[in-house]
């Protein structure tokens, strides 16, 4: 066994040991990941909930929304994905779908972005106060290393299922989508669920070091948080003075 598996392998179990707390106190985990296409999430999210309960963990990714839901509010379809007390509930992208892709592609306008960034902080302290845990990641890749992953999708026939549309054009709306992510950055990080960014370039650094991030940050006493103390280098909350470590 390599080292990263060594390390991943005494990660999932700390993270088995973490959802039977979870559980036993009935606690609520959402986690959302959110990022450029290739960026990883999928990666990250199977590592997380490989060796997890299923009956207590769920991912939730999303397709396009229905016309009955594009009249409904906006945040009625993720609403009913919510944790459940002792549940762990992972994003694929989640509500934040509207400061980034819906606002680069043109698909919602510009006074319902707008309303979106002035409702997402009070959605999220609501959901907090009402005892649910949120964690915010946002997986970051530079240009160069996107490319290579759309390229791979091309020609690997086993990620077909991965490609979509939009990842046709990811390339060209570079810059949009950078502009996009420092905007959703800036007006959507706050004490209750920061944005914690992760430089993902290399999979199994981004990997390992989500998985100690996320047990450090979930008070459990049979897990030892200091010992799962993310490289600062890979993840890191957002912080606006900070925001020369985003890939350009």
């Amino acid at each position: 066994m390599g080292i990263y598996k060594e390390e991943l392998h005494a990660l999932q179990v700390q993270l088995t040991t973490l959802q039977r707390h979870l559980i036993e106190h009935r606690h609520q985990l959402l986690v959302l990941f959110e990022g450029r296409d290739c960026s990883g999430k999928d990666g990250v999210i199977k590592r997380i909930t490989q060796h997890l309960s299923p009956r207590e963990t769920r991912v939730v990714a999303l397709g396009k929304p229905s016309c009955r839901e594009q009249d409904e509010w906006y945040f009625q379809r993720y609403v009913g994905h919510l944790p459940a007390a002792g549940e762990c509930v992972l994003f694929n992208r989640s509500w934040y779908n509207r400061a980034g892709v819906e606002s680069v592609m043109g698909f919602c306008s510009p006074a319902e972005y707008e309303a979106f960034m002035a409702s997402v902080i009070p959605f999220e302290r609501l959901l907090a106060q009402s005892g649910l845990q949120i964690i915010k990641y946002y997986l970051d890749i530079s240009r160069d290393e996107q490319e290579r992953r759309l390229a791979d999708r091309r020609t690997d026939p086993l990620k077909q299922w991965k490609t979509s549309p939009v990842d046709a054009v990811a390339l060209k709306h570079w810059d949009a989508y950078s502009r996009a992510r420092d905007t959703m950055l800036d007006r959507t990080s706050h004490d209750e669920a920061p944005w914690i960014v992760v430089q993902a370039d290399d999979k199994k650094t981004a990997r390992l070091n989500v998985i100690r991030d996320l047990l450090s940050r979930i008070a459990c006493p049979d897990v030892d948080a200091h010992a799962h103390t993310p490289d600062e280098d890979i993840v890191f909350e957002y912080r606006l003075d900070w925001r020369d470590r985003l890939a350009d």
